[in-house]
């Protein structure tokens, strides 16, 4: 948004009273104050137009001085306001005076300090885009947990148990033993036939006889 000229407010003002009240002085007191010394303190117009345009003069500084607060437009209508100001200043004869001297000074200041401020805050702007753009380096990465923990001591290996002895044998009861050995009396034992026997008991007739 376009920013107002502030000093074309008193500016505005001093027209206003040349043109339409030409029997009111600027140099007339209107105020009287007593200070502390006793001395009579007279205010006149012309003391409050110039007070009105220094403050005004403060307002415009601080709105210049904040980023993107002015335009290309504004410094262009303070131009302006510079120019109206000095040319009634020089051409016409109601306002070739001090009090409106002042006016249009307060009128150029402001118009150079918007460019100044604009100036500075290029030159501070500027520096700081190439290095806002510029890459930043990567973080370098954090180690694997493996690597960074200590390496821990190997547990040792438990020696194996000794293996247990195989099962023995179990032992047959009494009472099968001894049915096994009565079944061995028992059986009948094969009879051996001797060489020297006939059948029915008798010795061979060769045999010498006793």
């Amino acid at each position: 948004m376009v920013g107002f000229p502030l000093l074309l407010v008193p500016l505005a003002v001093y027209n206003i009273i040349a043109f339409l009240m030409p029997g009111v002085s600027f140099t007339d007191p209107l105020i009287r104050l007593t200070l502390l010394s006793g001395e009579q303190w007279q205010i006149t117009l012309s003391d409050m137009l110039l007070a009105a345009a220094v403050l005004l003069l403060l307002l415009e500084v601080i709105k210049g001085a904040r980023p993107g607060a002015k335009y290309l437009t504004d410094h262009l209508l303070s131009l302006i306001v510079f120019g109206a100001a000095a040319a009634e200043f020089v051409l016409w004869p109601k306002f070739g005076n001090s009090t409106y001297g002042l006016l249009t000074l307060l009128a150029l200041v402001d118009f150079i300090s918007g460019i100044a401020l604009r100036t500075r805050r290029r030159a501070v702007v500027a520096p700081a885009t190439p290095s806002a753009s510029r890459p930043q380096p990567e973080a370098p990465q954090p180690a694997p947990a493996e690597a960074s923990a200590p390496r821990s001591e190997p547990a040792p290996v438990a020696a194996p148990a000794p293996a247990a002895p195989p099962p023995a044998a179990p032992v047959p009861p009494a009472t099968s033993v001894a049915e096994s050995v009565l079944l061995d009396q028992s059986a009948p034992k094969p009879t051996v036939a001797s060489p020297d026997l006939q059948p029915g008991g008798h010795p061979p007739s060769d045999a010498p006889q006793r």
